[in-house]
């Protein structure tokens, strides 16, 4: 059994309008102590991360404290949208939810991001068969991990959850079959 820890980073820093260097807000920086503390005794092996700032900066503490290299993984990334600003995001992001090959000009479906984070995961469990392992990861790109596995997971779905941060993931795979899916949110004490 191979457990996978998928971590949605903590609170982004919405000001900073660069996906990849987006950091943190101070709440985030502070929140990242909570992945610390959930993950500290379930014998990580190995970090994995989107390369996005915001995914590496909420995994880093651990994998510090823990003495583990965080691999960045490009597949693990967020969906790209597209080159031109969305002015009714939630409008969007429902219609990607009801149809999964809609995108836009130069951004990616669910589909496309759905099939890059499913392969990257299923690489990164089979060089880990019977570990467990952290990967850092955003909201949609975990939601559509979901998906993959619960095909009725759907945009209510991933609504009751676009607001929190940090938020895991646990998903047991036997090969690549999932066995256990748990959420887990770690909230401030």
């Amino acid at each position: 059994m191979t457990n996978v820890y998928f971590v949605r980073h903590a609170q982004p820093d919405t000001s900073d309008h660069r996906d990849r260097q987006r950091g943190l807000t101070q709440k985030g920086l502070r929140d990242r102590e909570l992945v610390t503390r959930y993950l500290w005794d379930k014998e990580i092996t190995a970090v994995f991360s989107s390369p996005y700032r915001r995914a590496v900066d909420t995994v880093e503490p651990f994998a510090r404290q823990r003495g583990l290299e965080i691999r960045l993984e490009e597949d693990f990334r967020e969906r790209t949208v597209g080159d031109g600003w969305i002015e009714d995001f939630d409008a969007f992001t429902r219609r990607q939810w009801a149809d999964f090959s809609y995108k836009l000009a130069q951004g990616e479906s669910l589909g496309e991001v759905q099939k890059r984070n499913v392969e990257a995961l299923f690489r990164a469990a089979r060089a880990h068969k019977n570990e467990n392992i952290v990967i850092g990861s955003h909201g949609t790109a975990l939601s559509t991990v979901i998906r993959h596995f619960r095909p009725g997971y759907g945009y209510a779905d991933f609504r009751r959850v676009k607001g929190v941060f940090p938020y895991i993931v646990r998903l047991a795979l036997d090969g690549d079959a999932l066995t256990q899916l748990e959420e887990i949110f770690v909230l401030p004490e």
